[in-house]
């Protein structure tokens, strides 16, 4: 094959910058294994959509983390599954994510997306035991990473529905050398250090061995979001406000819990002559107070906003300002690989090893009497010496008050001298492997590609509580002393006995909870040719993957009789599983057809045996059509499958029964609505069932791709793709509200006696749903050169077409998620794009590159939602994020490369949205899951070759 076709046949690969087209240039023709297939062959004539981001790339646009390398990829989505999206209160499916990074290609889940180091998989994360942890991967190892654009369940078996990213590691490296990097942000906060070494002696060819050893550490220092301006959650005039009323200054607060101030009742005082019932009142507030801005931090609660007339005179807390967007992250990670060479075979054994402590560090505790798990006792008591102050202002506004003195304040407060709340999380991960490969001769048959291995992974976390936890029981003694005072006024501050008595009370130190998993995999494959057509070879590969999974998880550590409650401290004992796991026995064969010179089309199959739910067979046809050398055809369609997590199947089953008298029975009483004096719809008191089902059947996919790649010139070329995952039996779980309004879809779970009575409701994990999503990606590069300087320019993008889902099979689609925010998960963006100039003169080299992600509908809180109110500054949809980056590297200076960039050029802040969650408690003024927090930031690289 001439050399100049090579360049143009890069394209089939997907993304590759110009000085990766040389490198592969100045490549031998040896037939390799390319992502996706299990069939080696030259790796540029496959017809799979695979992008390819060298190492040189890497270092050219500062990044040094799997995380930051995932955040540019367009066509990885935009869900909660970097450290910013889970640096706060969590639930759902993302509790148990401490720590950890994952990838989320085509939107399809971080469960969904397979993570392979050197072509074979690596350990879920120990914690939640579903997705590969990307801070467990050897960056400074990695030669190249590939990217595969497609389902590949056919070679690979479960968790490859959205697509493959393998971490390719050097190999036959020789000498040594040194690199260090900075990466510091203008504004300050959020710096990111790295220090690395690779060594490596012997050679394959000439002495028949070779040894590397690598290792690094780096450094993410942690970001607050008082370090920067946009975290604002007090902008009502644009239609986002604080809904929490833990406030530094505490909201007085009328409960059923037991009588007091405010209320025997448990039914707040209204104004004379008036009818509105007001609850959650600060004195800041009040008439004459002197405003809830005059404490840092503080700001009026917007009834309006969040359509609450009842709340025009509390105060909220901007619990953004306390969050830490970028969380601290100490990585130390190493590898040692020995290759032999023996004749034509291969063998080797391979160590990696990681260490990872992140500090997940938010908001401090609110501490809220009226909780069922806070009791009355902390209400605060007459005696205290702050009482006169707060009984004297509420009566002045509140006369009906006056019949209360004497009770108890109960309150909503957020305890500040408590400290942020901080969970520290330890993950230590690794995997020893052994393997060969080569030739091996059949006689007659024919000579084939052998490829084996056998491995043990494992990756353990351990998440331990900082500061910011106290325990429950102390606290209240402490509160109901009246020592404390949760009343502060401008410029007061906590007594030394106050702060005294508080630290007393510290849980800092408790294990909250720790998770392993460990994966023992033996893997073989052959594949060579079988016969000849007269188009050419037929290609066939065939293999064997055998593995054991298995995952534990401990909750609470302390014994059993001394376990005295924490105050939200989020344990998770009734999930506590020793030591599960499942065998999975597979086997695949993959068969490439050349049916003319232009044509060829591959067929893979894979069937996949799971101890627990049975077997699934996946299939693959994909083909690839070049009428002419300048055109080229491609396409597939494959199905798929992930199978359900540790967690989905064997988490404990909570039993519980619902506590309100606000429930009807759904198939009785067709309003929803209690009222005793209709027949049946009288209250009920159901069980609640929660936890994990074992009968739960894997999640299936049916996927499909068609594209094409044009280069008219021998540097110009075009691709496009277009795509869509079907997902199938998606499990999920759906909260009481849900299956009450759509009864009809979910009439199984509302479980009867034998005299038809609602008994319980059972909300475990269900096979039901279905997820549609199409996108499509394109590029275009071309490149030239002019006076010695040689030059390239090119863009990447993805359009997101079509992004629903719907609960169960027999409901109907909801509306579209593309270009509308969603609480949860992926937000579908319509467009993202990243676009680059490149330019290499002498010793010099240069990189300027924007990232471009397409605005969306914004989330709406309920005033607006209703009509109450329309901010006078009101934007219904979110800007978009662009940014530009720049890079330039000299080599002038013997054995020494010097790489310095820019990052955010124009030091953009990410655009304004409204992602607040009363809920988890949560709230900002930005997207995480969109945009980066850091701002402009300066990189410095210096790698160093000593021979």
């Amino acid at each position: 094959m001439k050399l100049k076709k090579i360049a143009h046949l890069i394209a089939l690969i997907g993304v590759a910058s110009p000085a990766v087209a040389q490198e592969l240039q100045q490549t031998p023709m040896a037939r390799v294994e390319v992502t996706g297939s299990s069939i080696k062959r030259i790796a540029r004539e496959g017809a799979l959509p695979v992008e390819v981001i060298s190492r040189k790339q890497l270092e050219e646009q500062g990044i040094v983390t799997a995380e930051q390398l995932i955040a540019t990829l367009n066509i990885n989505g935009n869900g909660s599954d970097n450290l910013a999206s889970n640096a706060d209160v969590t639930s759902g499916a993302q509790r148990g994510n401490n720590g950890a990074s994952s990838a989320n290609l085509r939107g399809q889940g971080a469960d969904s997306t397979l993570v392979l180091l050197n072509g074979r998989r690596v350990a879920t994360h120990g914690m939640k035991g579903s997705a590969v942890d990307l801070n467990s991967i050897p960056m400074a190892a990695v030669e190249r990473v590939e990217v595969l654009k497609d389902g590949a369940s056919a070679t690979y078996g479960t968790d490859a529905i959205g697509g493959v990213i393998n971490f390719i590691l050097r190999k036959n490296y020789q000498g040594l050398e040194t690199q260090a990097f900075t990466d510091v942000t203008e504004a300050g906060g959020g710096n990111i250090h790295r220090v690395s070494a690779t060594g490596g002696f012997g050679d394959l060819e000439g002495k028949g061995y070779n040894v590397l050893v690598a290792a690094s550490h780096s450094r993410n220092q942690a970001l607050r979001g008082d370090q920067r301006d946009f975290v604002d959650t007090f902008q009502p005039e644009r239609g986002v406000s604080v809904e929490t009323r833990g406030a530094p200054s505490g909201n007085v607060f009328a409960t059923p819990v037991a009588p007091s101030l405010l209320s025997r009742t448990g039914t707040g005082p209204t104004l004379p002559g008036g009818t509105v019932a007001f609850n959650g009142i600060s004195l800041l507030d009040l008439p004459g107070g002197a405003g809830c801005d005059s404490i840092d931090g503080m700001g009026a609660y917007d009834e309006k906003l969040w359509d609450n007339p009842g709340s025009a005179f509390g105060c909220a807390w901007d619990t953004g300002r306390a969050a830490v967007l970028q969380q601290p992250v100490k990585n130390t990670n190493a590898l040692a690989r020995a290759t032999f060479q023996a004749g034509q075979h291969q063998l080797f054994a391979e160590l990696v090893g990681s260490q990872v402590e992140v500090a997940k560090r938010f908001s401090p505790n609110q501490v809220s009497p009226s909780a069922s798990t806070f009791p009355g006792s902390s209400f605060y008591p007459s005696s205290g010496p702050y009482y006169n102050r707060v009984y004297d202002a509420l009566v002045k506004v509140f006369p009906s008050v006056a019949a209360n003195r004497g009770l108890p304040i109960a309150y909503r407060w957020r305890c500040m001298e408590c400290g942020n709340r901080e969970i520290e999380t330890d993950t230590k991960a690794g995997r020893l492997q052994i393997g060969a490969d080569g030739p091996v001769n059949f006689g007659n048959v024919g000579t084939f590609d052998y490829r084996v291995g056998l491995s043990r992974a494992f990756s353990e976390s351990t998440s331990t509580l900082g500061s910011g936890y106290n325990y429950t029981a102390a606290l209240a003694k402490a509160l109901g002393s009246g020592i404390i005072n949760p009343f502060l006024l401008p410029g007061e501050t906590q007594t030394q006995q106050a702060i005294d008595l508080i630290r007393s009370t510290s849980a800092e130190g408790v294990i909250l909870y720790g998770g392993k998993t460990i994966l023992t995999q033996l893997d073989a494959s052959l594949s060579g040719e079988i016969f000849k057509l007269p188009a050419g070879a037929v290609m066939a590969a065939v293999g064997t993957d055998l593995r054991r999974e298995e995952y534990r998880f401990n909750g609470d550590a302390r014994a059993v009789n001394a376990r005295p409650a924490i105050l939200n401290a989020p344990f998770d004992d009734t999930n506590t599983l020793d030591n599960v796991h499942r065998d999975i026995k597979a086997v695949y064969a993959e068969v490439l057809v050349p049916v003319t010179k232009a044509l060829e089309v591959t067929f893979a199959g894979r069937r996949d045996q799971y101890s627990g739910f049975g077997s699934t067979f996946n299939p693959k046809v994909s083909f690839r059509y070049q009428p002419i050398a300048s055109l080229l055809f491609r396409g597939s369609y494959n199905t798929g499958f992930r199978a359900p997590s540790f967690n989905q199947l064997f988490n404990g089953v909570t039993e519980s029964p619902y506590a309100g008298k606000d429930l009807a029975d759904p198939a009785k009483c067709p309003t929803l609505k209690v009222d005793s004096t209709k027949p049946g719809c009288e209250a009920v008191n159901p069980i609640i069932l929660t936890g994990g089902k074992r009968n739960l059947g894997p999640e299936t996919a049916k996927q499909a791709s068609f594209g094409l790649v044009w280069e008219p010139a021998a540097r110009t070329s075009f691709n496009a793709d277009i795509w869509e995952v079907r997902k199938e039996d998606t499990i999920d779980s759906f909260n009481l509200a849900t299956m009450l309004a759509n009864y009809n879809l979910f009439g199984d779970a509302f479980l009867r006696n034998a005299a038809g009575e609602l008994v319980a409701v059972d909300q475990r994990w269900i096979n039901a749903g279905e997820r549609i999503t199409r996108g499509l990606e394109v590029g275009a590069r071309t490149g030239g050169s002019w006076e010695g300087t040689v030059w390239g320019l090119g863009i990447d993008g993805s359009r997101l077409l079509e992004k629903k889902s719907r609960p169960t099979r027999n409901a109907t689609f909801g509306a579209s998620e593309v270009g509308r925010f969603t609480y949860t998960g992926d937000l579908g963006l319509k467009w993202k794009h990243t676009a680059y100039l490149s330019a290499r003169h002498g010793h010099w080299s240069g990189l300027l590159q924007n990232v471009y992600r397409a605005g969306y509908k914004d989330q709406v809180l309920p005033g607006v939602a209703s009509g109450r109110v329309l901010p006078s500054n009101y934007n219904p949809k979110v800007d978009s994020y662009i940014v530009f980056n720049a890079s330039v590297s000299y080599t002038g200076v013997k054995n020494l490369t010097l790489t310095g960039g820019i990052k955010n050029l124009f030091d953009e802040d990410p655009p304004f949205a409204i992602t607040y969650d009363s809920n988890s408690g949560a709230g900002s003024s930005w997207e995480p899951r969109v945009a980066d927090p850091r701002g402009r930031a300066f990189t410095l690289t210096a790698n160093y070759r000593f021979f």
